[in-house]
């Protein structure tokens, strides 16, 4: 801890450092130096873009940080600053920290790709796409049960629950929404990340991505970084007053429980108390400031009227969609923006755990079954009370009364200075455009016209690997024998609900862009919470790893997604009236489906003697909500593929796949997932195949798929393929984060087995009773046994030729008719580039 004395450290918000940047003195000599921590939200992309248009001469954007914090990934705020002062080279730094207090930037802060690739395609727009600016990412150190810090931690769960992995339970990050209007909106950037940024050659790949704490370092011990501001210091004028900051946080889907807490520190409290409480100086810009100075009308119209560079444009198309997807009528008296000056604050008192002191009721993980306390925290002291467990926690919740819990708040008095006049504030808002102002896709289908098309088919996927790489072999199917009529996505599987522009990309690529794409619901059955539906437990989602091997990479392809040509459709926050928005929106007609509604027009379109063969790759939320919708719909559904679930046979040894959470031996990820819904489904009487976990291990070696791609034809589907499964398989012999890889690969299977002969693959089933546990029981949810007397049929796929079926594959994709219409997002810009004939 005396590495703490070591640094000095200033941690500014963006919107304080941009305001003081612009009127800072020029001069000569080096320029400051300036180390960017954000998390990558719609206003952070406006202070970023205003520091990128400042002359460089005086101010030089050395590193970007994206910070997962307070997502789904909890990131790089106050925890880096916590993990990086075992370093100790490090004698002065800068971090511009976007804990912003905006209600829409708070829904959210990054996500893998859509923030760190965004950054890429803003600085390649800015023409700061060299490596000068260095952009740091995540990290697999993690914390001991002793105590101990390994290097390189990437921050995505906080201090508290930190353990070797990047699995791990949502206790703060559940406060945060996670659909439309949080966090899916702040990852799409409202769907004009896609549609409006230029992609240049900068972006995230697999172990090559440099660490958050990398860069850091880097760039500290190359010189010295700066804080070019400050406001009350000790010898401050007489107008520099204290006030007190009140107790009403931001926290507005956890009031009830907590009404203290601000949002960036209630993702962290620990964190952001060792900060804090550590000595290093800190300029902190509170919610009572930045409260003081919303976006207006005046300025809203101003803005308006000063479109002429690219930048101003990206941010008036992000400022605009948030007002008119706004909750209620109240936009501009309760959207805030940073504010445009420094509050310096002298903090006593930063609250992590609440009294009583020193009594354990399991909801501690630094003392509760320890001897010896984690860090050697004490015991009685200010950190072994009670820490807030989730939403509802019953010992927060007072009945008829505010809620107890204070965790993240900052209580004691803040030495501020005073909100400044409204002329002050016009000239920062004037200031703002002014210096950013400064200095047609085609939909592609082929044309099945006049062809018998074959067996309708739904494909319900959760965004894995290898869900898209079946989705490739269902494309290649004849259209003769798999009619694909819809997708229906799962976001609450191994990807972020943001992720569905890849499949929008992948269609484009194959000329599909008629196939409609649902939006399935962001939580499994029961997890949603009953007070506000925006937001809810991750009790099973928590078992994907947040980094490496996990929604880091599955959310970008593996580094891949980027090479894919980018499609005209993507998710967009445009809305309606007519499903319930509070207002339509400039084009509504835009608005992503969800996946009830893409079933039900599926259903619409069949005629009277069709019926609907579902063919499911991840949970099965999706298809328990359409069971649960009409009590007939077993009477439009021919059959059901089911790729996942693990037999547990009386004399069966064989584990399952959930490796993050060891005390549930047998259960397989679909399963575990949503095992409520798993049970629905396999209750509800319909004809199933099901594909179990130990048949796709027996078809999971990629040496040998990989050779037999090798030798099929080149096409850009086979390829793309081909570079997907090496990078797996590369990535899986490199470091343990991918040991699991394999289980992707086993994914393809159901797709093949739906659209294949099955004399041509020997596939050989069995039908048997079997039943899935949901008790709710974290070491059985998800356990699939056979069950004679209770369970229902189900015909198990047990057996198929492996070298058949990789041949089959690979065929199939090497196949030149139905090939791809766009080959790579490469192919695509040079046709942008061509002039046209």
């Amino acid at each position: 801890m005396l590495l703490w004395r070591r640094l000095c450290v200033a941690i500014v918000v963006i919107g304080t450092v941009v305001a003081n940047l612009y009127t800072a003195e020029s001069g000569g000599g080096r320029p400051h130096r300036i180390l960017l921590d954000t998390d990558v939200d719609t206003d952070d992309f406006f202070a970023l873009l205003y520091l990128l248009k400042l002359n460089r001469a005086e101010f030089d954007l050395q590193t970007l940080i994206p910070s997962v914090k307070c997502s789904f990934l909890v990131g790089f705020g106050w925890d880096d600053v916590v993990k990086i002062s075992a370093s100790p080279s490090l004698s002065q730094m800068m971090i511009l920290n976007s804990a912003s207090v905006v209600l829409s930037v708070l829904f959210l802060p990054s996500c893998p790709d859509k923030g760190r690739d965004c950054v890429y395609d803003i600085l390649y727009m800015m023409g700061r796409d060299d490596i000068a600016v260095a952009v740091g990412v995540g990290g697999e150190g993690g914390i001991l049960e002793d105590g101990t810090i390994q290097p390189d931690v990437g921050g995505y769960l906080p201090i508290i629950d930190q353990g070797i992995g990047t699995a791990g339970y949502c206790r703060y990050r559940q406060a945060i929404p996670v659909g439309q209007g949080g966090r899916l909106d702040i990852d799409s950037n409202y769907g004009f990340r896609k549609s409006f940024l230029p992609q240049g050659s900068r972006k995230y790949s697999p172990l090559r991505q440099p660490t958050a704490q990398q860069v850091m370092i880097d760039k500290v011990s190359a010189g010295p970084i700066t804080n070019p501001t400050g406001c009350c210091p000790k010898n401050a004028s007489s107008s520099c007053q204290p006030r007190q900051c009140g107790d009403r946080g931001n926290l507005f889907t956890v009031y009830t429980s907590n009404p203290y807490a601000e949002f960036n520190i209630f993702g962290d409290p620990f964190a952001a108390y060792q900060v804090i409480h550590s000595g290093i100086p800190v300029t902190l810009v509170p919610l009572d400031a930045t409260n003081t100075i919303p976006i207006n009308e005046k300025f809203f119209e101003a803005f308006e009227q000063s479109q002429h560079t690219y930048e101003a444009q990206y941010c008036f198309k992000s400022l605009k969609m948030a007002r008119d997807t706004w909750f209620d009528d109240q936009f501009y008296t309760s959207y805030f923006m940073w504010d445009s000056f420094t509050s310096g604050v002298a903090t006593s008192i930063m609250i992590t755990s609440n009294r009583p002191y020193g009594v354990s009721d399991g909801s501690n993980p630094f003392f509760d079954g320890l001897k010896t306390s984690k860090f050697n925290l004490k015991k009685g002291g200010v950190h072994s009370g009670h820490v807030q467990a989730r939403l509802r926690d019953p010992f927060c919740i007072v009945k008829n009364g505010k809620g107890r819990c204070k965790d993240g708040y900052t209580m004691e008095k803040l030495l501020g200075c005073p909100e400044p006049p409204s002329t002050y504030r016009k000239v920062q808002f004037h200031n703002t455009i002014s210096l950013l102002q400064r200095s047609s896709l085609q939909t592609g289908f082929w044309d099945f016209g006049g062809t018998k098309l074959g067996k309708n088919v739904v494909f319900d996927m959760d965004m894995s690997a290898g869900d898209f790489l079946a989705l490739f072999y269902l494309l290649k199917l004849p259209v003769e024998v798999i009619n694909l009529k819809a997708i229906l996505v799962s976001p609450t599987g191994w990807a972020n609900a943001a992720t569905i522009d890849v499949i929008y990309d992948l269609l484009h690529m194959m000329g599909r862009d008629d196939i409609p794409v649902g939006l399935g619901d962001v939580f499994g059955m029961n997890q949603s919470d009953s007070v506000f539906s925006g937001v809810g437990d991750c009790k099973y989602l928590k078992a994907i790893p947040h980094g490496s091997g996990g929604l880091l990479d599955s959310d970008t392809l593996y580094g891949l997604a980027r090479d894919l040509p980018r499609s005209p459709r993507r998710y967009t926050a445009e809305n309606s009236v007519k499903f319930g928005a509070p207002r339509d929106t400039d084009h509504p007609e835009l608005r992503q489906p969800l996946a009830l509604e893409i079933w039900e027009s599926v259903l619409k379109s069949l005629d009277s003697e069709s019926k609907i063969t579902i063919l499911t790759n991840g949970p099965l939320t999706n298809l328990a909500k359409i069971i649960l919708s009409d009590k007939n719909i077993t009477s439009l559904i021919q059959d059901v593929y089911i790729v996942g679930g693990h037999i547990n046979y009386d004399d069966n040894t064989e584990k399952g796949n959930v490796f993050s959470v060891p005390s549930n031996e047998y259960a397989e990820f679909n399963m575990f997932l949503d095992p409520l819904a798993a049970k629905t489904v396999f209750d509800s009487g319909l004809d199933i195949t099901l594909v179990p976990l130990g048949i796709q291990r027996k078809v999971s070696t990629f040496p040998k798929i990989l050779e037999k791609l090798h030798l099929t034809k080149k096409t850009p589907e086979a390829m793309f393929t081909r570079h997907l499964l090496s990078r797996l398989h590369s990535l899986q012999r490199k470091h343990h984060r991918y040991q699991h890889m394999d289980t992707f690969l086993g994914e393809i299977l159901g797709a093949v087995i739906l659209g294949g002969d099955h004399s041509i693959t020997n596939s050989a089933f069995k039908v048997r009773r079997i039943s899935v546990t949901a008790t709710g029981v974290e070491y059985e949810d998800g356990n699939m046994k056979i069950d004679e007397k209770n369970g229902k049929s189900v015909r198990i796929l047990e057996n198929l030729d492996p070298m058949t079926y990789y041949a089959l594959f690979a065929n199939r994709l090497g196949d030149e008719q139905q090939s791809a219409v766009v080959g790579s997002f490469e192919e695509q810009r040079r046709t942008w580039s061509s002039p046209p004939k």
